[in-house]
């Protein structure tokens, strides 16, 4: 058993606890079936087809129960196969899936390395697994492998400028206390870790809280042993060699190298739709994670919700319609987060009636029709709708709910 594999035996990740099951449903990006079909199929996805996902490197399972437990509440066809190398993180995510009545799972304990001769898939849960591969471009090239010609990946891997301070530690980490068992590694780190002088990158960096969570988020942090971050570059590269376009990040926004600019600044014309991005990621220099959704290589510009189409139905995710409408029509701000940081964005108070008929059916060209608007008035009004809370990850589109 490698180093990797004994460290989730011990402290399986995210650390969860089955019975919490009964009373939330953990949701996030990636793998939101709504956010999904969104990036992946321009929102028109057939739902009444089954769903073949493969969830690869599935730890305790928060990527496997959130498309289970969406898919079954809309009353969807899935097929799902869950794969991880801990039989520790398995039996947690099985027990999870027990305690909602989830079916339609097959669990695999097994390296997403072997994923194609489990698919072909239409999509694929990849998150905070690639990173910790000895070599992360064979796991591109399994995913890839293992994708159907009109899928997609939403993946998440960790970036390096908003984890300052963790690889110095998890050097120094590895240097001290190597041959110790998992349980000894982490009772050491605890106190060396409370000896960090107070000007450590890692204790003045107020954006890494994994460490606070538990002993597995401690451990997973501060102790991994193959830990390897992508910047916006190299994660495109990586996309590219496995055959792949990167479709976009889920929270476009914090990649806008535009909103990061003052009038008078601009980018250079031959800076490509990457560079922009990867500059934008250098100035901002808090982004921890890199969540993004990824199709077969040519397909990449063709895929997602374009919402100059009226058929299209909005969703909002993780805030209801009535108090957000309430708030801009009160403020002319939309009140946006990204993890610990806020983004108020600027929006006309005349876009409020508009977001407070978003309710998951009604399709645009029905909201423009419930506004009395003409095609050329809610055009205007929901471009910029859809550049605040779309490019910020809280409007999709889908037919989910047909």
């Amino acid at each position: 058993m490698t180093e990797v594999q004994d460290q989730y035996e011990a402290y399986p990740y995210p650390e969860r606890d089955p019975k919490d099951e009964k009373k939330r449903l953990i949701t996030g990006s990636p793998s939101h079936p709504v956010e999904m079909d969104h990036f992946l199929w321009g929102g028109k996805r057939d739902w009444s087809q089954p769903l073949r996902v493969l969830v690869a490197g599935g730890g305790t399972g928060d990527g496997l129960i959130q498309i289970a437990a969406v898919m079954a509440a809309a009353g969807k066809p899935y097929q799902i196969t869950y794969l991880d190398l801990s039989r520790a993180a398995r039996a947690i995510a099985e027990q999870r899936a027990a305690v909602r009545g989830l079916t339609g799972i097959t669990f695999v304990t097994d390296s997403l390395l072997n994923a194609a001769q489990y698919g072909p898939f239409d999509y694929i849960d990849c998150c905070g697994v690639l990173h910790h591969l000895p070599e992360p471009q064979q796991g591109f090239d399994a995913l890839s492998a293992a994708l159907a010609p009109e899928g997609g990946i939403g993946l998440m891997v960790y970036a390096p400028y908003g984890r300052s301070g963790v690889y110095p530690l998890q050097d120094a980490f590895g240097a001290l206390l190597a041959g110790m068992t998992p349980q000894d590694r982490l009772a050491a780190a605890r106190k060396v870790f409370k000896r960090l002088p107070k000007g450590h990158p890692f204790a003045v960096n107020p954006h890494l809280v994994d460490h606070k969570a538990s002993d597995a988020g401690f451990y997973d942090l501060l102790l991994h042993s193959q830990d390897r971050p992508f910047t916006v570059t190299d994660l495109a590269g990586a996309l590219e060699a496995a055959g792949l376009d990167l479709v976009n990040f889920a929270q476009p926004a914090l990649y806008d190298l535009a909103r990061l600019l003052p009038e008078g600044v601009t980018a250079p014309d031959g800076l490509d739709r990457i560079g922009r991005m990867a500059v934008a990621e250098e100035l901002r220099g808090t982004i921890k994670v890199h969540v993004a959704y990824a199709v077969k290589a040519g397909r990449g510009a063709q895929v997602q919700a374009r919402p100059a189409d009226m058929t299209l139905v909005p969703h909002l995710i993780g805030v209801p319609p009535g108090p957000l409408a309430q708030q801009i029509a009160k403020t002319g701000t939309a009140p946006i987060r990204s993890g610990d940081e806020k983004f108020p964005e600027p929006l006309a108070k005349s876009c409020a009636p508009l977001i407070a008929m978003i309710d998951g059916r009604r399709s645009l060209a029905q909201i423009a029709a419930g506004a009395h608007l003409d095609h050329f008035a809610f055009a205007a009004q929901w471009r910029a709708i859809d550049r605040v809370l779309g490019d910020w990850g809280l409007l999709r589109y889908t037919r989910i709910s047909a």
